[in-house]
């Protein structure tokens, strides 16, 4: 449960950068939402690979194959966000925030589930 808890803290953490990149490009550049948070997506990516390797999971695998493993997991995770993004924004007219929250939920318990137990499966902490 600590190690969850954790990984909830660095996603808040990574959550910044994602959210602050998607309302940075839907308010100040009029990009579409779905795009934007792709960027914001990408963003929160690399803060909490860097956070989920040295703090939650204490990796002390070799970068090249856990960050392919990290990148598999977030890219299934950007298909899902864009998905969720695309039903409740696009379709169903929800304020993109709104959407985005959504996504996010959806996406933690993909990410810290497949991160746990295959991306740092072995690690101390995984």
């Amino acid at each position: 449960m600590f190690q969850f808890l954790l990984f909830a803290l660095v996603g808040c953490a990574a959550a910044v950068g994602h959210y602050g990149v998607l309302i940075l490009l839907s308010e100040a550049f009029a990009v579409a939402p779905v795009a934007a948070s792709a960027a914001g997506f990408i963003v929160g990516g690399v803060i909490s690979y860097i956070l989920n390797y040295g703090h939650v999971f204490r990796s002390d695998q070799k970068h090249l194959p856990t960050a392919g493993k990290f990148v598999a997991v977030a890219l299934t995770g950007l298909a899902f966000n864009s998905a969720v993004m695309w039903i409740l924004a696009h379709e169903a007219g929800l304020h993109y925030l709104l959407s985005q929250v959504a996504a996010t939920l959806i996406v933690m318990v993909w990410s810290y589930t497949a991160n746990r137990y295959w991306t740092f499966a072995g690690s101390p902490a995984g």
